[in-house]
């Protein structure tokens, strides 16, 4: 641990070094204001460097969900460091073609004159500038600005009374991260029960690492009302791996949050089927524990499977998107798969008009939001109604998901 935290230590002093290198000639000529600037910088960047590593070397040891005080730190951390690393990959495109420019000058024999240019170095104080405004407004304003993405699902495998069946899907709460604002949720309640669902599912990741988190928001999740029930799974964070627990420890968490979750009114499906039944007419419903490559395979999609035939439409609860491509797609008669887990990142840009849709977890992830069909298989990925690590969402909203089905067969 010692050494980590002396790399990480060093790698944000080298950080705030070389952004200081970029930042400070456009203060050369500022007088009392250039002194002001040298303390204040070198000030908040060492203090928030030296918290930051404190705060890593006990995260291994945090027993308890976040406090506002962490909400606090985790907030400037980000908001600061994320503008300094994109600054510096700026200036270091000046400095990569200065160190040219000068390498020319010197062994060339026409005589050029080397000048230094800023003009990419410019471009990244404006960009940083710009990244500092969204991912502060991200955090005070954005974690909290829930939208309905809506979607009609159209197959012929859907049975005809089953069309415009509405499912409501949550996902990735991620419960320690809010904090106690249980006011924030309210709204989110009141915006889903206003859709009327038939059924809302959560797909996973109630909490960031223990069943504690989760404890005492029963009566918010409690409210959310669907015609037909509510259904949930688990995700990676849900079974205490994240913490400094023991196996006794993990176990009593997994308890207590089926426990929340039975009180929220969820049924809690571990790799099984329900059916759900209109006019005698009948799809299944599968949920699997999480099954995520390089996040645990626990989920057991056979054993959810079992009893069902290739017919009949089904729509499975899976927390991770990458199960989808391992196990379901061209393996399972599964038509419509639920996932949430890649949060889309908390930062992107998604302009559909223009066909814009990025986000840096797009390099991780094939399908990582939104509805995804290829052979008549789908596949929607929740953006995640909370957050983690970064405490806040930019260009990426907290989302709820309004599937409705529309069958074929009444067209």
């Amino acid at each position: 641990m010692t050494r980590a935290v002396i790399i990480i230590l060093f790698f944000l002093t080298a950080l705030d070094a070389y952004v200081f290198k970029g930042i400070q000639p456009f203060f050369q000529n500022a007088g009392r204001l250039r002194w002001l600037f040298i303390i204040g910088y070198w000030a908040i960047s060492l203090s928030v460097s030296v918290a930051t590593v404190l705060f890593m070397m006990k995260l291994r040891d945090v027993r308890t969900e976040p406090d506002m005080l962490g909400l606090i730190g985790s907030s400037i951390f980000f908001i600061l460091f994320i503008p300094k690393l994109v600054f510096a990959g700026f200036h270091l495109i000046d400095d990569v073609f200065n160190g040219a420019s000068w390498l020319y000058s010197k062994v060339s024999s026409d005589g050029t004159d080397f000048s230094r240019r800023r003009f990419i170095t410019k471009l990244g104080l404006g960009a940083g500038g710009v990244l500092i405004g969204a991912l502060t407004y991200g955090v005070a304003k954005g974690r909290f600005a829930f939208k309905v993405f809506q979607h009609d699902l159209k197959s012929s495998r859907i049975p005809s009374s089953f069309d415009g069946f509405r499912i409501v899907q949550l996902s990735d709460a991620h419960l320690g991260s809010f904090v106690r604002q249980y006011h924030e949720l309210d709204r989110l309640v009141d915006i889903v029960n206003g859709l009327e669902p038939d059924i809302i599912v959560f797909t996973g990741d109630m909490v960031n690492n223990h069943a504690s988190e989760a404890e005492g928001w029963e009566d918010v999740f409690g409210g959310l009302k669907a015609k037909m029930g509510k259904y949930s799974i688990f995700g990676n964070h849900d079974y205490a791996h994240y913490g400094p627990y023991d196996e006794t420890q993990r176990e009593d968490s997994i308890a207590r949050l089926k426990e929340v979750h039975r009180k929220m009114g969820f049924q809690l499906m571990e790799d099984e089927h329900v059916h759900l039944e209109r006019d005698s007419e009948r799809i299944a419903l599968l949920g699997v524990h999480n099954w995520g490559k390089g996040f645990g395979e626990i989920g057991d999609l056979e054993k959810a499977y079992e009893g069902l035939n290739d017919d009949g439409f089904k729509v499975l609860l899976s927390h991770d998107p990458t199960h989808f491509e391992e196990q379901v797609l061209g393996k399972k008669s599964i038509d419509l798969t639920l996932s949430g887990h890649t949060h889309g990142m908390q930062m992107g840009i998604e302009i559909p008009a223009l066909g814009l849709k990025w986000s840096p977890v797009s390099l991780r992830y094939k399908r990582w939001a939104g509805l995804y069909e290829e052979a008549g298989q789908f596949l929607h990925v929740n953006r995640g109604m909370g957050v983690i690590a970064y405490p806040g969402r930019v260009g990426m909203p907290p989302e709820i998901t309004c599937i409705d089905l529309r069958s074929e067969q009444t067209a």
